[in-house]
């Protein structure tokens, strides 16, 4: 067909068919808040696609570093036996150490990019349990920009250098940021001194989403997992940061290799946040956002376990390069929720694992279970193996059979069956309150926090164009009045003033020495 439809223009945005995309915006779901459905042509799409991008570097997260170590159980949540509430093996007993490794990262950046760059950091734990390998794969920060799978690659494209001058440009993230107001709560985090984290062994980890726990009689509730470093927590300002750039570029892996070398352990406990599942309407944001905190005071942190890095890696390449992790990587007990996101990372983990790593990623030493495996699945690029299971008729890879093949497992407990009804949709959720967290955490900051958070903020959006600049104004003044004003004030001074507040500010926090807890 030569000429092009009536209602076609040059700028309408299509799928690599050629379909055009009527919403960009959100998958499709069973109900506005419902689970993802498989046929998410256009998503699954551009996602596929997306993890294929970088060869043979990681799409997000290539700068990284990593350790062993183990993770042992408390066995207990909120002075009850934690059997109540799931039967994970890696939570119920407690007299094993699970073997873990662990990759910390910056997640847009590229591989050999200094680590003290404005950046969310990965917080990937890989759990070797008697059940199987579970990954709780986070951040350090305990949200994220966006709440819906679809717009992830557009948000990572506009974090990253212009695709024609190869150079990052704060008007593209903002021009994207601006019109996705749900990013308010993040942003306001990541401009803030908690966007640079100090080291890997002084920061907080994270699952990010609503994950979910199983007891024995399939009941379910909804769990946020927190690590919280015993070595405390430390941050740094924007001149901190460039102060150590100017000499190191990898300070933060020499960090915790050194710290383990010498003996020096880095640990942390793992908390929960416990909810029971379902809609919440008290709440005025849906407990699935991953945009939103459950705040403490509301839902306590629950102290379950701690884990211990006290193994550096021999091989660089081998185990931190290769060691791949899935948010779908979840044991007995363990299981999903709802939220769009996560489902969309489930999916988009394992795909990228295979097209990075290859078809067989998981005989790798650093990936393989510590346990027996046997699978019915062969072939493929480096497949090595010849015995794929004792006490298996070799000329069977298939199930079921009765010569001699592998028998299904037995279930070690009444299997969740949660309910879904309702139509399917491309909306967003009913209760988006972008602003409401996003307020609460500025005014939580300290104020040294909040004078570089301005600051910085001041400084990334001198470079955009007034029509971006006026919708962020919006954006942080619907979050907090005082927010916005400050922001406003200072690009309209070029952010002068505002830097001789922040260096105020930061002498006090040096006499300080503590972070907020906006929690």
């Amino acid at each position: 067909m030569s000429e092009k439809q009536n209602n076609e223009t040059e700028d309408m945005l299509t799928n690599q068919q050629g379909h055009p995309v009527t919403n960009n915006q959100s998958v499709r779901t069973v109900g506005n808040r419902g689970p993802m459905t498989l046929e998410n042509y256009d998503f699954l799409e551009k996602i596929s696609h997306f993890d294929r991008e970088r060869i043979p570097e990681r799409v997000v997260h290539a700068r990284g570093a990593g350790a062993h170590g183990y993770f042992q159980s408390y066995g207990t949540v909120n002075d009850e036996p934690i059997s109540n509430y799931t039967r994970a093996k890696v939570f119920t007993n407690t007299d094993v150490q699970t073997p873990v490794f662990v990759r910390f990262s910056t997640v847009v950046h590229g591989g050999q990019s200094p680590e003290t760059l404005r950046d969310p950091r990965g917080f990937a734990v890989k759990f070797y349990t008697e059940d199987g390998n579970w990954d709780l794969v986070g951040n350090n920060l305990k949200i994220f920009f966006i709440r819906d799978p679809l717009k992830f690659p557009d948000m990572v494209h506009s974090f990253r250098p212009d695709p024609v001058t190869n150079v990052a440009d704060p008007e593209r993230t903002f021009d994207f940021l601006c019109q996705s107001p749900e990013s308010a709560h993040m942003v306001t985090f990541v401009n803030s001194p908690w966007g640079i984290p100090a080291n890997y062994r002084q920061m907080q980890g994270s699952g990010v989403h609503a994950y979910k726990w199983v007891n024995e009689e399939g009941k379910a509730v909804l769990v946020k997992y927190h690590w919280e470093p015993l070595q405390g927590i430390k941050n740094l300002t924007q001149k901190e940061a460039d102060e150590i750039q100017k000499t190191d570029f990898n300070h933060a892996t020499l960090d915790l290799y050194k710290a383990i070398e010498k003996g020096d352990y880095p640990e942390w406990e793992l908390y929960v946040q416990i909810m029971e599942d379902g809609e919440h309407p008290e709440l005025d944001f849906d407990p699935l956002d991953p945009t939103k905190l459950w705040y403490k005071d509301d839902f306590p942190w629950h102290k379950v376990g701690k884990m211990v890095l006290n193994k550096n890696p021999e091989n660089y390449f081998a185990e931190v390069e290769q060691v791949a992790f899935g948010t779908g990587v979840l044991v007995d007990g363990l299981d999903f929720s709802d939220d769009k996101l996560l489902q969309g990372r489930t999916y988009s983990y394992s795909d990228t694992q295979r097209y990075r790593v290859g078809t067989n990623y998981l005989q790798l030493p650093i990936n393989s279970p510590k346990k027996h495996v046997a699978t019915n699945q062969e072939g493929g690029q480096m497949d090595h193996r010849t015995d794929f299971g004792k006490n298996k008729n070799k000329h069977v890879n298939y199930e079921p059979s009765l010569i001699g093949g592998l028998k299904e497992a037995k279930n070690p407990g009444k299997e969740h069956e949660p309910s879904v009804e309702g139509n399917l949709k491309r909306e967003i959720i009913p209760r988006e309150n972008n602003f409401g967290q996003a307020g609460e955490t500025y005014r939580r900051f300290s104020e040294w926090e909040r004078a570089e958070l301005i600051s910085n903020l001041v400084g990334a959006l001198s470079s955009c164009r007034k029509e971006i600049q006026d919708k962020m104004i919006e954006i942080f003044t619907n979050c907090d009045e005082d927010y916005g004003k400050r922001v406003a004030e200072g690009l309209k001074n070029a952010g002068a003033n505002e830097n001789t507040k922040m260096e105020e500010a930061v002498q006090q926090a040096e006499q300080l020495g503590q972070p907020s807890d906006p929690y």
